[in-house]
Parts: C-alpha cells; sequence; structure tokens
C-alpha cells in the first residue's frame, strides 16, 4: 500500500522552463511564491523515514511468516492480508532511498529512481485493492452468505494477481517520465518527471485523477457499502464468532481511512486549486503545502500499524504465531500450553476463526 508521494513533489515545487538543450524546468502555477519546507524539514523526516521502515519490516515480515506458518488450509481474507503485508513491505523497503534523498540528493542513478517510483506507485494502488477486495470478501461471506464462492482459492489468487498487474500498469507512467536529473532551482540531483511542460501538465493531471478515483474513492466507496450491510448484518445476529471474525478486518479499514483520509482531502483541494477551480492565493498554496507535508507522514505510517492490529486484535494470529515459534523450535511446549491455556479464557475459538 500506500501512500507517501514524497516523489510527487507538488505541482508548485519545480519552477521550470524547457530547453531541450540543458535542464529542464516546468511551472505548473500561475503563483510565483513557494516555500522549502522540504529542507526545513529534513532532519525529521530522515528520523521518521527511518522508524517506519524499521518497524513495517519487523511487523510485516512477521505476518508473512505466520500465514505462510498456518498448518490449516488458508481463507480467501489471509491470502488477501498476506498479499497486503507484501505490498506494505515493498513499500518500506522504499523509505530508505527517501530519506537519503531527503538528506542530500538523489544519488542512486536514473534506473534506481524509475524502480523506486513504480514499487512505491505500484504498492499504492495494490494496497487499497486489496483492501477493497477484503471488504468485498467479507460482504459476500456474512451479509450474502456465498461461502462456496469465496472458499475457491483459485478464484482469490486470480484476484490478487489481477490486483497487481492492475497496480503495475497504473504505475507504467513512473516507468516512462521518472527521471534522475540536475535541477538548477534546487541546485541538486533530484528524481522527477522529465518532459516538456504542456505533456508533463497533462500526465500529472491525469496521475491525480486516477488517485483520487482508482486510488481512493472508488474503494472507498465499496469499503463503507461491504461494511455497512456487513455491520448491519452482524449486530442481527448476535454472534460472538462472527463478530470476531470482522474485528481485525474493520480495524484494518478503520486505520486505513485515518491515515489516508485527511491526505487524499487535502491533495484533492490541492487539485482544484492548481486546477483554477478555487481561487489560488500564496497564502492557501503554503498552508496546503504544509497540511500535505504532515498528512503525507500520516499516510506512509499506514504500512506499519496493519502488523500492530493482528498482534493486539487477532486472536487467530497470535495462535499461529505463538506455534509457529514451537514449531522451530524458538519457545517451548510448556510456553506454548501457558500461552493457550491463558488465551482460552479471553477466546475459545481462535484457531478456527477464519480472520486473523
Amino acid at each position: 500500500m500506500t501512500f507517501l508521494n514524497l516523489t510527487d513533489l507538488d505541482f508548485s515545487d519545480f519552477n521550470y522552463s524547457y530547453d531541450e538543450n540543458s535542464t529542464f524546468d516546468f511551472d505548473l502555477s500561475s503563483s510565483p511564491c513557494s516555500q522549502s519546507f522540504f529542507a526545513l524539514n529534513g532532519a525529521i523526516l530522515v528520523s521518521i523515514y527511518t522508524f517506519v521502515f524499521l518497524l513495517s519490516l519487523l511487523g510485516n515480515i512477521l505476518v508473512i511468516y505466520v500465514i505462510c506458518c498456518m498448518e490449516k488450509q488458508k481463507s480467501s481474507t489471509e491470502i488477501y492480508l498476506l498479499n497486503l503485508a507484501i505490498s506494505d513491505l515493498f513499500f518500506a523497503l522504499t523509505l530508505p532511498f527517501w530519506a537519503v534523498y531527503v538528506y542530500s540528493e538523489w544519488i542512486f542513478g536514473d534506473f534506481m529512481c524509475k524502480l523506486v517510483s513504480v514499487m512505491q506507485e505500484a504498492n499504492f494502488y495494490s494496497g487499497i485493492l486489496l483492501l477493497a477486495c477484503i471488504s468485498i470478501d467479507r460482504y459476500l461471506v456474512i451479509v450474502r452468505a456465498t461461502q462456496a464462492f469465496t472458499k475457491k482459492r483459485l478464484l482469490v489468487r486470480t484476484l490478487c494477481i489481477g490486483v497487481w498487474l492492475m497496480a503495475a500498469l497504473l504505475s507504467v507512467p513512473f516507468l516512462i517520465y521518472r527521471q534522475a536529473f540536475y535541477s538548477m532551482s534546487y541546485n541538486r540531483t533530484v528524481c522527477y518527471e522529465y518532459s516538456s511542460a504542456e505533456e508533463l501538465y497533462k500526465w500529472k493531471v491525469v496521475i491525480r485523477f486516477l488517485r483520487h478515483t482508482v486510488g481512493f474513492f472508488i474503494p472507498l466507496v465499496i469499503m463503507v457499502f461491504c461494511y455497512g450491510f456487513t455491520m448491519k448484518t452482524l449486530f442481527q445476529t448476535r454472534s460472538g464468532q462472527k463478530h470476531r471474525v470482522m474485528r481485525v478486518i474493520f480495524a484494518v479499514v478503520l486505520a486505513f481511512v485515518i491515515c489516508s483520509l485527511p491526505y487524499n482531502v487535502t491533495l484533492f483541494v490541492d487539485t482544484l486549486m492548481r486546477g483554477k477551480v478555487i481561487t489560488e492565493t500564496c497564502s492557501l498554496q503554503n498552508q496546503i503545502d504544509v497540511t500535505i507535508q504532515v498528512t503525507q507522514i500520516l499516510a506512509f505510517m499506514h504500512c506499519c500499524i496493519n502488523p500492530i492490529l493482528y498482534a493486539f486484535i487477532g486472536q487467530k494470529f497470535r495462535n499461529s504465531f505463538f506455534t509457529a515459534l514451537f514449531r522451530h523450535g524458538f519457545i517451548s511446549k510448556k510456553i506454548l500450553s501457558t500461552y493457550r491455556r491463558d488465551s482460552s479464557h479471553y477466546s475459545t475459538s481462535g484457531n478456527t476463526s477464519t480472520t486473523l
């Protein structure tokens, strides 16, 4: 998943004019005002990137390990969550590159500029699309009671492959336009789009439109619809097990909304301003620039939140984790038995739950 927009440095980050024989610059806003918030907060951003990278790396590797070690056949939800953890892990692997970029400049060359940018964008789309798939899956199981449909592992895996292919397709423009080049405005090498001003403007508009629609609002509508009816059904059943089935998944989606909604709303306002739908002023532009930076920090931290949710909410995840540790000799049978005895006080169906 993902949601960091560091490499999309905002429409007003560069004030460039194009020259085929020299370094190009472009100006997508009519306002001459700008601020170097990027440089002022470099040390803070590097610290945050490092912290999120380490936490996400540890947490998502743990999630992948636990799901892969599950003895019973994996449910459709667990397959989706496995792919979501992989998406978060891939996104986390891009953070060290951005940390170095913030601290100095882009030193990794043109190939890595394209590769890291594509990884970032692909995981942005894959994360949100997988969450939408999870919501549809739970809706079909609980509301429509279509167990036979959702238990077809081949179909679920095909959908996951489809999500990754769509995410890769949506990130192709970054492979084409993203380059490492020297910026006269910043007096340093940057990793950014390289094209004529008119072509780049059209490209930026398309990317913003896709991010607002495919990358957030459409999946959000799907999740609200599916979970709205799912929660209504659960409240009517009075089934403790069904409530446990939804606990982790609902927390995962809620965390996504809390982390991503502020950033996407701010980005949408910025798009309206750049498109002259609302009046652009230096004051408004600076406020939006600062808000984008702050909400970005909240957004990209989402990649390390899901493992925490699994550990604190998912009874089956904890059971599978301790079982895997025992099978690989990391803990004794006595410790495993003590944990199971203690956990049985809170849940009697941890190993049969259809979710983490």
